[in-house]
């Protein structure tokens, strides 16, 4: 039987992936943060993990590194609400097999932990709007500057408080 990991702070999101992932033949273990989920790691061996990008006051990409460097064969699909351009990037350059937007849905995460890919997705052929530009700006230099606000505000040339307002709405779609 395949062991899945999943590492997220919100109890309810995880106890139903625990069971979604359960239903379709996996052996679930979670961890809500990456101190956890290191140790669990180094108890066991996993097959595959789910991520999410923002742990309390932590950053999932730094994450993602700790756990890819005590199991480096793990297929980690990272689950976010605060989808960007520059975190996806960021996120496979860092080995993550695959990034998916919450909510999703668990025949998604299941196609994208196993490699099997469910549907082929239409992506419309439609520019960004002006506010998920300036989102996706705002993760970009935040990636630059290793999700420091402060750095990102001052490299942006705002405030640190109209930076974090920013931060705290979901993106625009398009």
């Amino acid at each position: 039987m395949k062991k899945l990991l999943i590492i997220d702070d919100d109890d309810v999101l995880m106890s139903t992936l625990k069971r979604a992932m359960e239903r379709r033949g996996l052996m679930v273990t979670t961890a809500s943060n990456t101190e956890q989920a290191c140790n669990c790691l180094q108890e066991q061996k996993f097959d595959y993990a789910t991520l999410d990008l923002k742990l309390d006051k932590e950053s999932g990409l730094n994450t993602l590194t700790k756990l890819l460097t005590i199991q480096p064969d793990l297929n980690v699909v990272v689950l976010t609400g605060y989808a960007s351009i520059a975190t996806t990037v960021e996120a496979i350059k860092r080995g993550a097999q695959d990034y998916l937007c919450k909510p999703a849905a668990g025949d998604d995460i299941y196609a994208a932990l196993t490699g099997h890919k469910a549907e082929d997705v239409d992506i419309e052929e439609k520019p960004l709007s002006v506010d998920r530009m300036e989102w996706e700006h705002i993760q970009r230099i935040m990636a630059e500057n290793n999700g420091n606000i402060s750095a990102t505000a001052r490299a942006l040339g705002m405030h640190r408080r109209t930076l974090q307002r920013k931060l705290q709405k979901h993106p625009v779609s398009h």
